[in-house]
């Protein structure tokens, strides 16, 4: 029997009393899409799954992503490895900052699925705000002056030649791609409608949105800044810590998310998938 257990936060649940490896009953899948329309963040505990089993859940949420800043792992192209190892020195990746996974494609993934291979003792959560509960806690006029902008979405900062990864991609363990594509912009909707609930959210990432259409980038990011303070209130997030053999599922469309560090001397390591998703819907 499925169990679902509510977190101390509005979006996230816990869902046991299943193994994903192998299940074949169609009305128990039915039920997790439901559940995860209600609650965009949803862990798995205790879930020991192989990259094939990985794979296979995946799909019941619909196609692979596309993964084309970090390479995949040998025979399993749509399958990347979020690793660090004990004595490794760079950064961790995408430690401490806010973002929605590829929110730059020209078509956003709509989920991204996580399992825990090997987890440190300490530190290495990931961290969530609710990008729906943010706009519907704006005041009217607010949400109704967001609502006609587009905002400008771009990989520069991360993986262009003149990125962050650029000067230490060499010293990572995770096999990170540079390209001068990362320099591309794609506008989405600043609001965006979701395609399942139909509920508004704010979709912007201080990572990967770069600018807003018809302003400078100075005036963009003066706007944008206020909007983020506003995002990442208490009220708004969540906390996820990890333990072996654990998959979470969140989803791009509603929440951004950030890693944290804090393990340093200890390895770490999980295997990505990503759902494809749909053009952004405006409102």
């Amino acid at each position: 029997m499925i169990k679902i257990t509510e977190t101390a936060a509005p979006f996230a649940a816990t869902i046991s009393g299943l193994k994903l490896a192998g299940l074949e009953d169609e009305s128990a899948w039915e039920e997790i899409r439901r559940t995860w329309a209600a609650f965009p963040v949803l862990a798995f505990p205790n879930q020991p799954l192989s990259i094939e089993e990985l794979e296979a859940v995946t799909t019941h949420f619909g196609d692979f992503g596309v993964d084309l800043y970090v390479y995949p792992v040998d025979g399993h192209p749509n399958v990347i490895e979020i690793r660090r190892d004990a004595d490794e020195k760079a950064p961790p990746f995408a430690a401490d900052a806010w973002h929605s996974d590829w929110s730059f494609f020209e078509t956003p993934p709509a989920g991204t699925l996580l399992h825990a291979q090997i987890i440190p003792p300490v530190g290495g959560d990931t961290v969530f705000a609710d990008c729906t509960a943010a706009y519907e806690a704006l005041p009217e006029e607010d949400q109704q002056e967001l609502e006609g902008m587009k905002a400008l979405h771009s990989a520069i900062l991360g993986y262009s030649t003149k990125g962050a990864f650029a000067n230490d991609a060499h010293k990572r363990s995770m096999k990170i791609r540079v390209s001068e594509d990362a320099e591309a912009r794609h506008a989405h909707p600043l609001v965006r409608v979701h395609p399942v609930t139909g509920r508004k959210s704010l979709f912007i990432n201080p990572v990967y949105t770069v600018g807003i259409e018809g302003m400078e980038d100075a005036e963009a990011t003066e706007f944008l800044s206020p909007l983020y303070t506003h995002m990442l209130q208490e009220q708004f997030t969540y906390r996820q810590s990890w333990a072996p053999d654990m998959l979470l599922l969140w989803d791009n469309r509603r929440v951004i998310h950030a890693a944290s560090g804090g393990y340093d001397g200890h390895a770490r390591l999980l295997h990505r998938t990503t759902i494809a998703g749909e053009p952004v819907i405006a409102t």
